[in-house]
C-alpha cells in the first residue's frame, strides 16, 4: 500500500463513504490526492464542493461591495456647507 508522509496510509480508504479501498481495485482520485472508492462517491463531493463554493462566492460577493472613499462621504449635517478655502464653481 503506498503511504505518504511517512506513518500516513494513503489510499486505504474512500473520503466519503470510509469503504476500504482494496488493493486490485480502481481508485477515483479527486483534486489531486482525494482517493473515491467509485465514481459515485467522487461525484457526490463534487457535487458538494461546488455548492459550497457557490455558496461562499455569494456570500463574499455580497460582503465586498465597494465603499467609497471617506472623502466623498458626507455626513448629512454637512450637506450644502461650504469648506474655509473651498473653490466654488458657478
Amino acid at each position: 500500500m503506498a503511504r505518504r508522509g511517512g506513518n500516513t496510509p494513503f489510499l486505504d480508504a474512500c473520503f466519503l463513504c470510509r469503504k476500504p479501498i482494496a488493493g486490485d481495485r480502481d481508485i477515483f482520485m479527486y483534486r489531486g490526492d482525494t482517493p473515491f472508492c467509485s465514481e459515485e462517491c467522487r461525484g457526490v463531493q463534487m457535487e458538494a464542493d461546488e455548492a459550497a463554493e457557490r455558496k461562499e462566492k455569494a456570500c463574499s460577493g455580497r460582503l465586498t461591495q465597494p465603499v467609497p472613499p471617506a472623502s466623498e462621504v458626507q455626513a448629512p449635517d454637512e450637506r450644502g456647507k461650504v469648506r474655509a478655502g473651498s473653490i466654488l464653481a458657478s
